[in-house]
C-alpha cells in the first residue's frame, strides 16, 4: 500500500470508525453470535486474492462487528469501564502510524522521551510526590508481575545473580486477600511463591477491605516459622466490591518488617485525579510500587497501564540486560525502559495518553468522573429505598453490588433467581451486567463509568431492573 493509498483508505477507515461510535447506542450490548459464529464467517485457509478497502469494510461489518459486545456502549455496565476516548485512539493510530520501535533511547528517543513526560504528568495529576518514577506497560496484571519479581529480589538480596529460589532456604510469602483481582495470586504464581505461600488476610466484614490486624498477625507467624514475609499487595479498589485497603495501615506494618508493599489501584486510580477522591489511598507514599490504568475509567484507550516505583535503581539491577548488540553512547545519561519491565520492545503508547490529555482536557476528564459518582449515587438510593433490593457492599466508588431478594427466598433459590434475572437482561442486549459471588451468595455487579452514559441511561437500567424481576 502506498501513501497515497494509505490516505485514501485512512479516510474511509475513519469515517467508518466514527459512525460506528455514533450509533453504538442502537446496537445490542452483548454480542449476539453463538461460539463458533464469527470463525465461521472467514475462509478456512488463508486468502491468495486482495479485495478494495471498502470492501474489507464490508466484511468487518457483516462479520466482527456483531461479535462484539460493545464496551463502549452507554447501557454497559459490566466489569470495569474500558472507555476508549476518540481522542486517544487517534493518538493509538499515530503511535502506528509512525511504527517507532521502543528497544532502547537510541532507537527511538522520542518514544523514550515522551513516556517520561507524560508519566510525570499523570503522577502530578494524581497528587504523588517527586519521589515516583513511572513507565507504561499493558496491563496492571503486567504491573504486579513486575512488582512481584521485585518483591522477590529484595527479600533475597538479589538471589536471581545465584541459586535464585532454588537457592533459598526459606520459603517467601506474598499476602493479599481473596477480594484481589485474579491477576495478584496469578503474578505470584509466575514469581515462583507458590500457592502455598499465598497468604488471604482476612477482611472487614462490612467493608471486604483487608484487615490490619490480621495482616500483622499473618506476618508475624510466618517469622516465628521461620518464613520470609515479602510483599503484600493493597488493593485500592477491588474488583469485586472496589473495596479500598487501607493502605496508610498496610505500609506501617510492611515497614516494620521491611516488606514489600504494591498498591494496586487498576480502576481506582482514575478517582485519584480528583482531588476530593485522594483520601481513598491515604499512606501510598510510603507504598513501594503502585499501577493503575487509564485505560480503564480515564477513558485512554487500551493498552495503557502505570506503573510508578520510588526505587527505580532496584527495579534496574533486577530487570536489566545489557547485550552488547543494544549498546550506546547514551547509557547512563538516558531511561532505558527495557531495564523496567519484561518486554525489549515497546510500543508508542505514551501518545495516546498526549492525545488524551492535549485534545481532551483534565478538567473535561474530571468532569465526567464526577458526573459517574453521581449517577452512582443516585442509583444507590433508588436501591436503597425500593423493596427487596439490596447493597451488598458500599459504594466507595462508582460500582454498585445488588442483589434483589424477594420475601423468603434464600440460598439455591436466591442464586437461582439472581442468576436469572441477570442473564435475561444480558441476553436481551438492551444492558450488559457481570454476576459474581460474594461470600458464596450470587450478587449483581452495576459498574458505571462508559464515557457516553448519561443519567438518563442509568434511570433505563433502574426501569430494566425493576421490570426484568417482575416476570
Amino acid at each position: 500500500m502506498t501513501p497515497e493509498e494509505f490516505r485514501e483508505a485512512g479516510h474511509q477507515l475513519i469515517d467508518w470508525i466514527a459512525d460506528s461510535r455514533a450509533q453504538v447506542e442502537d446496537r445490542p450490548v452483548l454480542a449476539q453470535v453463538q461460539p463458533g459464529e464469527v470463525r465461521a464467517a472467514f475462509a478456512p485457509t488463508a486468502p491468495t486474492d486482495v479485495v478494495a478497502f471498502r470492501e474489507l469494510l464490508r466484511e468487518l461489518d457483516a462479520a466482527v462487528v456483531p461479535g462484539i459486545t460493545e464496551v463502549q456502549h452507554p447501557m454497559h455496565f459490566g466489569w470495569f469501564p474500558s472507555n476508549a476516548s476518540l481522542s486517544s485512539v487517534l493518538g493509538d493510530i499515530a503511535s502506528s502510524g509512525l511504527g517507532s520501535l521502543g528497544i532502547s533511547w537510541e532507537s527511538s528517543p522520542a518514544l523514550t522521551e515522551v513516556e517520561e513526560v507524560v508519566c510525570d504528568w499523570m503522577r502530578q495529576l494524581v497528587g504523588l510526590s517527586d519521589q515516583w518514577h513511572g513507565t507504561i506497560n499493558d496491563t496492571a496484571s503486567t504491573a504486579c508481575l513486575v512488582a512481584m519479581l521485585v518483591a522477590r529480589e529484595r527479600a533475597t538480596d538479589l538471589a536471581q545473580n545465584g541459586g535464585g529460589l532454588q537457592g533459598v532456604d526459606a520459603p517467601l510469602i506474598v499476602y493479599s486477600t481473596s477480594q484481589a483481582h485474579s491477576s495478584v495470586a496469578k503474578a505470584a504464581l509466575l514469581a515462583g511463591f507458590g500457592w502455598d505461600n499465598i497468604r488471604m488476610v482476612d477482611v472487614d466484614p462490612d467493608t471486604y477491605a483487608m484487615l490490619p490486624a490480621a495482616l500483622a498477625s499473618a506476618i508475624e507467624a510466618d517469622i516465628a516459622a521461620g518464613n520470609i514475609p515479602s510483599a503484600v499487595v493493597a488493593a485500592v479498589g477491588t474488583t469485586g466490591t472496589t473495596a479500598i485497603d487501607p493502605v496508610a495501615e498496610i505500609v506501617e506494618i510492611a515497614a516494620r518488617h521491611n516488606v514489600f508493599v504494591h498498591v494496586d489501584a487498576a480502576m481506582a486510580g482514575s478517582a485519584m485525579l480528583l482531588p476530593e477522591c485522594r483520601y481513598l489511598w491515604e499512606g501510598v507514599e510510603g507504598a513501594d510500587s503502585i499501577s493503575w490504568n487509564p485505560h480503564k475509567w480515564m477513558g485512554t484507550i487500551l493498552d495503557c497501564s502505570l506503573f510508578y516505583m520510588r526505587d527505580t535503581a532496584l527495579l534496574q539491577r533486577i530487570m536489566s540486560t545489557n547485550p552488547s548488540y543494544l549498546a550506546s553512547g547514551a547509557d547512563g545519561q538516558v531511561t532505558q525502559y527495557r531495564d523496567w519491565g519484561v518486554p525489549l520492545g515497546r510500543r508508542f503508547r505514551s501518545l495516546k495518553l498526549l492525545f488524551h490529555l492535549r485534545l481532551d482536557g483534565i478538567e473535561a476528564i474530571q468532569a465526567r468522573l464526577r458526573r459517574d459518582l453521581d449517577n452512582a449515587r443516585w442509583l444507590e438510593q433508588q436501591i436503597d429505598a425500593a423493596p427487596n433490593w439490596e447493597l451488598c457492599a458500599p459504594v466507595p466508588l462508582q460500582t454498585l453490588c445488588i442483589r434483589h431478594r424477594p420475601a423468603g427466598l434464600a440460598g439455591d433459590p436466591l442464586d437461582d433467581h439472581t442468576l436469572r434475572w441477570v442473564r435475561r437482561i444480558n441476553d436481551s442486549g438492551a444492558a450488559y451486567l457481570t454476576a459474581s459471588k460474594l461470600e458464596e451468595q450470587w450478587m449483581v455487579r452495576v459498574s458505571i463509568g462508559v464515557e457516553l452514559t448519561e443519567r438518563r441511561h442509568v434511570a433505563r437500567l433502574w426501569a430494566l431492573l425493576q421490570e426484568i424481576v417482575k416476570s
